[in-house]
């Protein structure tokens, strides 16, 4: 287990990585940045990256299959957008934002209370490794001990 600080301070060792944080997509406030912020200002990002966030959880569409055939709607107040304390996933596991020069990436972070926090790394295109990325991300997120 580790905390918010050393997630963040991992994330950043990640090849190409310019900026981190850890957001709760219900509020757009940031729990923890480092490095720089997309358009400087960190929480104006946490709080854009949150409504991507929160936009990607409330659909259907998004959902699981799992979740749409156990009766869910895939969203906030679905059966998989989880309850406090039920400890289920979030409803996304991470969302890609990709524009000419870098990589956004979103990671839902499952918690034993509402999943409502994400970490978003900001990757520049010509020296990050998107797959590398996910797949360490994933694994910070599991690792991450929140409150």
């Amino acid at each position: 287990m580790q905390g918010i600080d050393e997630c963040l301070l991992e994330a950043m060792r990640l090849p190409g990585a310019r900026g981190a944080a850890l957001v709760d997509w219900t509020s757009g406030l940031a729990l923890g940045a480092v490095g720089e912020s997309p358009g400087g200002d960190q929480e104006a990002a946490a709080a854009e990256a949150a409504e991507l966030a929160r936009l990607a959880a409330e659909q259907r569409a998004f959902a699981s299959a799992g979740s749409e055939a156990a009766g869910g709607a895939g969203g906030l107040g679905g059966s998989s957008a989880g309850s406090a304390g039920d400890g289920t996933e979030p409803p996304v596991e991470d969302l890609i934002l990709s524009n000419r020069d870098s990589y956004h990436v979103l990671r839902f972070v499952p918690t034993s209370f509402d999943s409502s926090v994400f970490l978003h790394l900001w990757l520049t295109r010509a020296e990050g490794n998107l797959a590398l990325a996910r797949i360490r991300l994933g694994e910070m997120a599991g690792r991450l001990e929140l409150g």
